[in-house]
């Protein structure tokens, strides 16, 4: 009973939920609507789950003095105060918006800030030219850059050559942007597709069955 009642709702749901697209009805719409509506609720009921664990991991932590406990306090005191500052009121000028930008927003630009060093050695790394397909990403990324910046478009504008226009560098960036990254994009973007699919599908089906490993 335990698992065939979950996996039964899971098969039902999945199954209506892709019919669904198929059946252009008033009543079948307004079904799944209540459903995206329940599906909100218990995205709520999960993130106050989430919250709770949390906050009991880190409250453990500090009381048996853990490995790094001073962040657990800093991560607690985050978490709940700003909670408390938001039944005080959302709008601009009220200590939870004063809160965010004050706090928040320095301490995403200093990791961004870090995390600016490790691309610039991840890319060093990646773009070395030890092989045909290195140097061909290591010339596409130095095209793209130099027609990015206000400095390619002088060094390199467009130029006729008898009849012929030859593109300037900000021509070749974006061609290379809109046409062959485009193309990769879109092949990860049908393959994400499908393996999504396949993955769904073989948790509708009980093939695979994530949530009820708890």
């Amino acid at each position: 009973m335990k698992r065939w009642l979950p996996m039964t709702i899971t098969l039902v749901t999945g199954v209506f939920l892709a019919l669904q697209y198929f059946a252009p009805h008033e009543k079948s719409a307004q079904l799944y609507e209540t459903l995206m509506d329940w599906l909100i609720i218990v995205g709520i009921f999960a993130i106050a789950l989430g919250i709770f664990g949390l906050g009991r991991m880190h409250v453990e932590r500090v009381q048996k003095r853990g490995s790094n406990w001073p962040f657990s306090i800093a991560l607690l005191v985050g978490l709940f105060g700003m909670i408390v500052l938001g039944f005080w009121g959302q709008g601009l000028g009220s200590p939870f918006v004063q809160a965010y930008f004050s706090v928040l927003n320095p301490i995403q630009a200093t990791m961004f800030a870090m995390l600016a060093f490790y691309i610039a050695s991840a890319a060093y790394r990646s773009f070395r030219a030890r092989s045909a397909l290195a140097t061909i990403l290591l010339a596409s990324a130095v095209l793209v850059m130099i027609g990015r910046v206000p400095l390619g478009e002088i060094l390199w504008p467009p130029f006729a050559v008898g009849s012929i226009t030859v593109p300037g560098a900000a021509q070749v960036s974006d061609w290379l942007i809109n046409v062959p990254n485009l193309a990769a994009k879109r092949a990860i973007y049908i393959g994400l597709g499908l393996g999504g699919a396949a993955t769904a599908l073989k948790v509708v089906l009980g093939i695979e069955a994530p949530h009820l490993r708890g």
